[in-house]
């Protein structure tokens, strides 16, 4: 189908002999040139359609063409101008004669992998990395050339590497709470040891104890004797009664025979020997503690004040003088010359067994 655009303006391209030689140009027609300022009206480029052929399958054009055109846009742009105080410009076009073609795009390096060819090749195009960014020598001696298998490599090896670290921080872990363990239960065995010896000690030491308190008991029991070897007891201290002034006994009766004798329970000084009231004859023997011994109700008496006496000595014999209803002798400890204590427990703690 004809096209109903108007062709394009003939463009005119001087030569050698259509150069200006005088301060007269002349057109193609032989007509002068009248002065050209260029304008924006006068510069508009010219309309229609270029086409240039494209090398199939990307290649570069080998048409003239295009040159012809790029020299063409270029003296149009520029303007064709004289001017008398400027010398004439000389133009001139490259000689494509001599070129007869154009290299292929798919010899040029780097330019035929990117543009592809139009050639069918049945043979399979193996794939190669992309880059070999990242690779290390230690990549490539192990085989690995592409950068995402080295990346990934590399992911795991330190994947695998966190994970030992961890194992090995459990196993730390694992062993020292064992070694806490087995420290925790040494603890408690020695603990056990140590309780189990303090025991035998405490053991030992109250078996000493109880051993040296036997011995002095012992030695103290061949100091200190009974007041009479026959005797049987009768009233208590503490115990309640009419027959007693205090209303309550304040001593320890022997019951005995008259004149059964009567001895020093331990050596001391005769503090006072004679009649006391109710007490009938009575011997008071300080001790050199201050402990006052007091024998009452006695029929005779040995000793006078401030005679000295020793553990066993005869000081009087059991009588029934004063208040009482009977021969006995009413024993009474003071100590310190203070109120009077049982009897009955003073004597067991000196060791004498009554």
């Amino acid at each position: 189908m004809a096209s109903n655009r108007p062709a394009p303006e003939a463009l005119f391209v001087p030569n050698d002999e259509d150069r200006v030689t005088g301060p007269t140009a002349y057109g193609p027609a032989g007509g002068p040139w009248e002065e050209w300022n260029p304008t924006e009206e006068s510069i508009r480029p010219v309309r229609g359609r270029h086409r240039v052929a494209k090398q199939r399958g990307g290649g570069l054009a080998r048409s003239s063409t295009v040159l012809g055109v790029g020299v063409i846009a270029a003296v149009g742009a520029g303007g064709i101008a004289t001017a008398k105080e400027k010398p004439p410009v000389s133009i001139s076009l490259p000689d494509l004669s001599s070129v007869t073609s154009l290299p292929d795009a798919d010899s040029l390096p780097g330019v035929g992998s990117l543009l592809g060819s139009d050639k069918e090749s049945d043979t399979q195009v193996t794939a190669s990395p992309l880059t070999g960014a990242g690779v290390t020598v230690a990549d490539t001696e192990q085989g690995t050339t592409d950068a995402g298998e080295a990346l990934r490599a590399r992911i795991i090896q330190q994947a695998e590497h966190q994970q030992d670290q961890a194992d090995q921080s459990a196993a730390r872990a694992a062993e020292q709470a064992a070694a806490e363990q087995a420290v925790a239960e040494a603890a408690k065995v020695q603990e056990a040891a140590e309780k189990k010896l303090a025991e035998a000690e405490r053991k030992k030491a109250e078996e000493k104890r109880k051993k040296e308190e036997a011995e002095r008991l012992a030695k103290l029991a061949a100091s200190f004797s009974l007041p009479t070897t026959s005797y049987t007891l009768t009233s208590t201290y503490g115990q309640a009664g009419a027959m007693w002034s205090s209303g309550y006994h304040t001593g320890l009766d022997f019951a005995a025979p008259t004149g059964t004798p009567l001895k020093a329970i331990h050596s001391g000084t005769i503090k006072e020997a004679g009649w006391a009231g109710s007490y009938g004859y009575r011997t008071i023997l300080e001790l050199e503690d201050g402990t006052e011994l007091w024998y009452s109700h006695q029929s005779s008496m040995s000793v006078s004040a401030g005679q000295k006496v020793t553990t066993g000595d005869v000081i009087g014999r059991v009588g029934a003088t004063g208040n009482v209803t009977g021969p006995h002798l009413h024993l009474e400890i003071h100590p310190g010359g203070g109120d009077g204590v049982d009897p009955l427990s003073w004597l067991r703690g000196k060791g004498l067994n009554i």
